[in-house]
């Protein structure tokens, strides 16, 4: 989990930005604060945002304009947002929030612990995603390591399945492994030799 990562609160009122970040200091998490949808977005830009808690309507480039830029861009179309809106409920402001991907739309004055919640959820969620992303692209860099090195292995000659397969030559005894197993076989061969011997004699 990256932990550079930290929590962006936008608002073009000074007052509102201590209050909102003394309400999520207890969580222990990295704070940043932008006054401008302007200097939000040159923050995001840069990296390393985790949830954007921002106020709707600001002087300039408002909340729902920055969501739109953020939206459009890779890198930072995933980032959570909160909108913040002091104006009560408004229909066509949810409708618009919600069509845009945003997490979820808050009315001030905040709950202090309701809003602890819904940002310890949403920011610990984006970073155990952006950690499994993270060991997900060293897997596959592994496997495919291991790949490239198995290529690269001399691969075994198999025979084909249909070549033949010689069948073991009987072997002939030695002649006098023979002798030994057939003795009887040894004195007619000697008999045999002595007559011939004697007959030549003759």
């Amino acid at each position: 989990m990256p932990s550079e990562a930290r929590i962006l609160i936008v608002d073009d009122h000074e007052e509102t930005l201590y209050a909102l970040e003394s309400a999520l200091a207890p969580l222990g998490y990295r704070l940043a604060q932008a006054t401008s949808g302007d200097e939000a977005l040159k923050q995001v830009l840069r990296g390393r945002v985790g949830l954007l808690l921002l106020d709707v309507r600001m002087p300039g480039v408002s909340g729902l304009d920055v969501v739109r830029y953020m939206r459009r861009l890779e890198q930072t179309q995933h980032i959570p947002v909160i909108l913040l809106t002091g104006f009560g409920p408004d229909q066509e402001l949810t409708s618009a929030a919600f069509r845009l991907g945003v997490a979820d739309l808050v009315m001030k004055p905040v709950d202090p612990l309701t809003l602890r919640t819904k940002v310890r959820y949403l920011f610990d969620a984006r970073q155990r995603h952006l950690a499994l992303e993270q060991e997900v692209r060293e897997l596959r860099a592994l496997v495919k390591d291991h790949a490239a090195t198995t290529e690269q292995l001399p691969r075994p000659v198999l025979p084909h399945p249909d070549a033949h397969v010689p069948l073991p030559r009987p072997q002939t005894p030695h002649p006098r492994e023979y002798d030994k197993e057939h003795p009887q076989g040894v004195r007619e061969r000697e008999g045999t030799h002595a007559q011939k011997l004697e007959t030549d004699r003759t």
